[in-house]
């Protein structure tokens, strides 16, 4: 296919470099339209290599037609986090290493002068986080004016993190003929529909696989759980008997991340944590020491559900579920990537369980049942089943003292008013004035 596209010499170096040898369907979907100019909602599964489908056509646009050195920022990518602008930062710097064309990253918790700096040099691309742009914008260290093309990547958790003001107002900032490309893993965020008709002119959406539809190459398993304790026997069990190339621990709390971490630690096994309490240092850290394979597993928090891309990493543990189906999907998503196998295991207590099912029903999948020698949890699922699936809830019983408060109440009865005589009024005194405060 992209052959056929005529792309610059110099993009297709880096793209031999990178072994690129055919391109994934949402490449395919996505590329030749990007290359018509025009504004863009995409939705398709992690993993698919979404990233090179926006970061192909920018690099072709700005490469065929040079503007001016002083020109100021040309291509502009907006992510969530600053782990996801790390690695969309790579992955452009690796497609453009045999062109001109500078690529710098402007995030949150780095040193605002440093990063004035960069932006004085002027880069063709900027990668950012909303909240560390809009700074600059706001105090004339970036420069928008000229900008070509916007991509959002990430937008629904863009949304989520509470950033669709900045991101409005960045785009305030940008040049208005600019070409927008939209993107996400799912498309259904309430949110989306106003930002796209707000920053997009007459977008095309382009829709591979179901919203949610979890991906197609990961087994999905559950374990039943007794208490904390027993969840971290298993979490224990899971991880030292192998099996796995790296592993991601997801916790709900970042408390309960840093907990995990140091539990796995203790038990000799090479474990990092990130969560989003961290600096950007310690987290930059735990990630090249994931990535040069110093580390085999990472418990987190959901700050790397969304986008993170590590090679290799064949198992998922949720140790608590997810809030919702959608952040299901995103964290599974790290495994199953570019074909390869995975496996996600959820660990379920009983206060879990009825989550687990909404969690099952939104994806249409029935997760496979498991359980482990020696292990086995005493409990077993609830006793009464809705026809959903959930657990019946259990009525409360009355007991003598609430029926005894109940019969009070009855009694009681309303309150006699007083008659006019009792009040001390026969009916002909005067009228009596309101006593007003002072």
């Amino acid at each position: 296919m992209l052959e056929s596209l005529n792309l610059d010499r110099q993009l297709q170096l880096g793209l031999d470099a990178l072994g690129f040898a055919r391109a994934t369907e949402v490449q395919q979907a996505v590329i030749p339209l990007a290359l018509e100019g025009r504004d863009l909602r995409i939705s398709a599964e992690t993993g698919t290599g979404k990233t090179l489908s926006y970061l192909v056509p920018m690099a072709q646009a700005l490469l065929t037609s040079p503007a001016d050195r002083n020109a100021g920022t040309l291509g502009l990518v907006l992510v969530p986090t600053r782990e996801l602008a790390r690695q969309v930062l790579k992955h452009c710097r690796d497609l453009l290493a045999k062109s001109p064309l500078q690529v710098q990253a402007v995030t949150g918790g780095a040193d605002f002068r440093f990063q004035k700096s960069l932006l004085r040099k002027n880069p063709e691309i900027l990668v950012a986080t909303p909240g560390r742009l809009l700074e600059h914008c706001e105090k004339g260290s970036a420069d928008l004016g000229s900008l070509r093309i916007l991509v959002l990547d990430e937008a629904d958790r863009m949304l989520d993190m509470g950033f669709r003001e900045d991101v409005t107002k960045i785009a305030g900032y940008c040049a208005p003929d600019r070409q927008v490309l939209m993107l996400s893993a799912t498309l259904g965020h309430k949110g989306l529909g106003g930002v796209a008709r707000d920053l997009l002119h007459s977008p095309e959406t382009v829709a591979l696989g179901e919203v949610r539809q979890p991906h197609s190459s990961i087994f999905h398993q559950r374990i039943l759980s007794d208490s904390q304790q027993h969840k971290d026997q298993l979490l224990l069990a899971l991880l030292q008997k192998g099996g796995f190339t790296r592993a991601l621990v997801f916790a709900n709390k970042r408390a309960t991340a840093t907990r995990l971490a140091g539990l796995l630690t203790h038990h000799q096994l090479r474990c990092g944590c990130l969560q989003g309490e961290m600096s950007t240092e310690e987290r930059k850290q735990v990630m090249t020491r994931l990535n040069d394979g110093k580390l085999d597993i990472l418990c987190a928090s959901d700050v790397a559900a969304r986008g993170l891309d590590v090679k290799d990493i064949d198992l998922v543990i949720n140790y608590d579920m997810p809030h919702s189906g959608e952040d299901y999907l995103h964290r599974t998503g790290r495994t199953g990537r570019a074909g390869a196998q995975g496996l996600a295991v959820s660990l379920v207590g009983a206060s879990e369980w009825n989550l687990m099912v909404s969690i099952q029903r939104y994806l249409r999948l029935e997760f496979e049942k498991r359980s482990l020698p020696g292990l086995k949890a005493r409990y077993s699922g609830p006793k009464k089943l809705k026809s959903s699936g959930k657990a019946v809830g259990k009525k409360k019983k009355r007991t003598a003292a609430d029926k005894q408060r109940s019969r009070s109440r009855k009694s009681r009865g309303k309150p006699e008013r007083k008659s006019a005589q009792q009040n001390g009024n026969d009916g002909f005194a005067p009228l009596m004035k309101k006593k007003t405060k002072e």
